[in-house]
């Protein structure tokens, strides 16, 4: 068995037993564990300080084929410590590919560096004399940071926990022991930040005080963010004096879908961030990729921003800024921090694609060619403008501009080059002075990229931060996949209301307050927020509890006919409240005459113990019209199915209370309907998951997850209702009108059940 051979071989090589369990759950980095380990056997024995080096190792390295060097290196001792495999691999990432300059790599690496004590206590020795003033000022609350960082510099492969001890040695060697005053803990000293209402860098937390925005608490002093490299701080000032402090987000997306549930945390965030801080928020199409933009993708995304009740301050496109961009571009290639390349979409895809042999082009061809590929004289496909950057994730040079001859949606011809979402995007946020960039957390690999461009052309750098996606379980929001399911005829179209895009939940008739609740109540944070439907449609269900009228309808009807109805006349005006919980929100009146319809369910022959409604031997009350019926004869079809209940009634006061009360409509005033009930289009809740789902997600679709009725009624009441207007139907469930709506029949879409009620039978 595979599994115990392993745990034993890693709890061998220093791990504990959980954390070799742990490691296995991850295929990729137990062999790269297991392969590591088995070629240092080879040259030494695998104790746990080589065995931490190289479980290091197989967590960290990018690029797999450097495996058998750095593990060399590591098994012949040659590097020991961590200082040196953290360079190491720092190196091979920078360096990716081969054959490999292992001169410069050991020296990068420090291989056979030795820092002996005599070198680090007279490094240290130095450094404390250089801050004695400060020491004896300031004592124990003296910051020895900026001394380990000089001591760092000086003694770059040096021990760090030694180097810490000898300065902790000779600072008390100089101040003595701590005094009571020294165990005080220090004043906090203030820092300037933007103006920002919530100031926290950690525990992201909501507020739904008005079930509307969400509260972000971040740390906003930009030049102290990780990675952040500001190389003017005059151009941070120059942003403050055009927007006076003033946060600024933008929402940006790619205007070639539909929105899904988990933009609309992001459309929360951004807007809703911007809000609490009396900022603004602009809504940005990033529509660099003509080929797969449509006008029916803008106007939906507006649309849907607006349902969900935000105003952009602006709505911009990327494409507003091409001439910039392209500019930018040139400044990129004249600081030789970009080249014209000439390798095929092909070569660069995979983990390792070999370097571009053009990467050295002298400036003046790569302007050139760029001007070229400007004008249209370079082959589509042929040629790309490169930067000369390696991305947190190994990536090597990205891809700034490619060549496509498709007409924009906005700008026509006039462009045949088209700028990158790695190039657009941080250039864009610099040129809109946007404060606070904020995205999700696949776009970390990128923040190095992001702060690099625009340090390297010399423009205000905007500060990157990323948050968990929110997910959904029983559902997927790929594009490509939707598309899948429509084409497959499971679904409708974009906005089926099994789905769970902006659309879909609007026509299924989920009101975007629940929408903004449930996105304020998952809150943001840095981790990956998975949740079943169930929290989103506890939110729909309180909001629509308050917002959705009662009226009463009947899904499968059964007539019943009051043989001694009270009015000679054959009817009776009913009033209903619209929120029986507060009827000072008002009413309607509906019709009782003298044949109704109550539901199917609510008649059952024989009742038994637990049974409370309409039987033979059984009384049953009618909701708001104060009468109990009592069952005189019931009508049955040649197949022995009851076609219809003859019935008498006695007011409320003068019966014995019924177990239960039933809706009902009036039999002669009531209109026919269509009603659609949904129910999840997939049984698991990851269909994505080929474990679980090995004939993919399409073959994970529940076939009875849509059920149409088109012999429902409702009461008149509803007759002048509009598209999306909701109501609640009374011991139903809630239900929203279907944009199918016609003039001659009105179609309701169910958008959830009623809590269950355990007494209801």
């Amino acid at each position: 068995c595979i599994m115990p051979d392993l745990t034993s071989l890693f709890v061998a090589a220093g791990l504990t037993e959980q954390k070799a369990n742990e490691t296995l759950k991850n295929k990729q980095v137990s062999a790269s564990f297991a392969e590591a380990i088995e070629l240092a056997k080879h040259t030494c024995e695998v104790d746990k300080s080589v065995g931490n080096l190289l479980y290091q190792i197989s967590t960290r390295l990018k690029h797999k084929h450097h495996l058998p060097t750095i593990v060399s290196y590591v098994a012949s001792k040659k590097l020991k410590t961590d200082i040196q495999l953290n360079c190491a691999l720092d190196y091979l990432k920078n360096n990716p590919s081969m054959p490999l300059d292992e001169s410069k790599f050991s020296e990068a690496s420090g291989v056979g560096v030795e820092v002996s004590p005599a070198q680090i206590e007279d490094v240290i020795e130095k450094l404390v004399e250089a801050n004695k003033a400060e020491l004896l000022e300031q004592r124990y609350k003296f910051n020895t940071g900026k001394i380990l960082m000089n001591a760092r510099k000086l003694l770059k492969f040096a021990d760090g926990r030694i180097v810490k001890s000898e300065l902790d040695m000779q600072i008390l060697d100089l101040l003595g022991p701590k005094s009571e005053a020294d165990l005080e803990p220090a004043s906090k000293p203030k820092v300037p930040y933007f103006k920002c209402k919530f100031i926290r860098l950690r525990g992201f937390q909501a507020t739904t005080g008005n079930g509307h925005q969400i509260f972000i608490k971040c740390f906003v002093v930009s030049h102290m963010t990780i990675s952040y490299l500001i190389n003017i701080f005059g151009l941070m000032e120059e942003h403050l004096k055009i927007t006076g402090g003033q946060v600024r987000t933008r929402f940006p997306p790619e205007p070639n879908g539909i929105l899904h549930i988990g933009h609309a945390k992001a459309i929360n965030f951004n807007f809703g961030y911007a809000k609490a801080n009396d900022g603004v928020c602009f809504l940005r199409y990033d529509d660099t990729n003509p080929e797969k933009e449509e006008e029916k993708f803008f106007k939906g995304i507006l649309d849907m921003v607006n349902w969900l009740g935000y105003t952009p301050y602006k709505v911009t496109h990327a494409s507003d800024y091409f001439q910039e961009l392209f500019d930018l571009a040139v400044v990129l290639i004249k600081k030789d921090l970009a080249y014209i390349c000439h390798q095929k979409y092909e070569e660069l895809k995979g983990i390792n694609p070999p370097p571009s042999p053009w990467r050295n082009r002298p400036i003046p061809e790569s302007l050139a060619l760029f001007e070229d590929m400007r004008k249209g004289k370079l082959d589509e496909g042929s040629t790309t403008l490169r930067m000369k950057h390696v991305m947190e994730d190994g990536k090597q040079d990205p891809v700034a501009y490619r060549i496509k001859f498709t007409p924009h949606h906005r700008t026509g011809d006039k462009w045949c080059i088209y700028p990158t979402y790695d190039f657009t995007h941080c250039l864009c946020d610099s040129i809109e002075q946007i404060s606070h960039s904020l995205c999700t957390k696949e776009f970390q690999a990128r923040r190095s990229s992001y702060f690099w461009l625009c340090n390297s052309v010399d423009i205000y750098c905007p500060v990157q931060w990323e948050y968990g996606r929110l997910n959904l379980q029983y559902t997927v929001v790929s594009k490509r996949k939707i598309q899948k399911l429509i084409d497959a005829g499971i679904v409708r179209d974009w906005d089926d209301p099994r789905l769970f895009t902006l659309t879909a939940l609007r026509r299924r008739g989920f009101p975007p307050e629940a929408l903004n609740d449930f996105c304020a109540k998952v809150g943001v944070t840095g981790n990956l927020c998975i949740l079943e439907p169930s929290m989103l449609e506890a939110c729909v269900r309180t909001t629509l509890n308050n917002t959705a009228p009662r009226v009463m309808a009947v899904l499968y009807p059964l007539k019943v006919t009051i043989t001694n109805f009270p009015n000679e006349a054959g009817s009776l005006d009913i009033k209903v409240p619209d929120f029986p919980a507060d009827e000072s929100k008002g009413n309607h009146v509906t019709n009782l005459t003298k044949s109704i319809f109550i539901e199917r369910s609510d008649y059952m022959e024989i009742a038994d113990k637990s049974y409370k409604r309409f039987a033979s031997d059984q009384s049953v009350g009618l909701r708001h019209a104060g009468l109990v019926l009592t069952l005189e004869r019931a009508e049955k079809s040649s197949k022995g199915d009851v076609v219809e209940l003859f019935v008498t009634c006695k007011s409320v006061e003068d019966s014995p209370k019924p177990k239960a009360f039933i809706h009902w409509v009036s039999a002669t005033s009531c209109l026919e309907c269509e009603v659609r009930v949904y129910s999840r289009l997939f049984k698991h809740k990851n269909p994505e998951d080929t474990s679980v789902v090995p004939g993919g997600f399409v073959t994970d679709c529940n076939s009875d997850s849509l059920s149409v009725n088109t012999a429902a009624r409702v009461e008149c009441s509803v007759k002048k209702a509009k598209v999306f207007d909701k109501f609640q139907f009374e011991r139903l469930g809630y239900f929203c009108i279907d944009p199918d709506t016609t003039d001659n029949t009105m179609v309701f879409n169910r958008t959830i059940p009623l809590k269950e009620d355990a007494g209801k039978n």
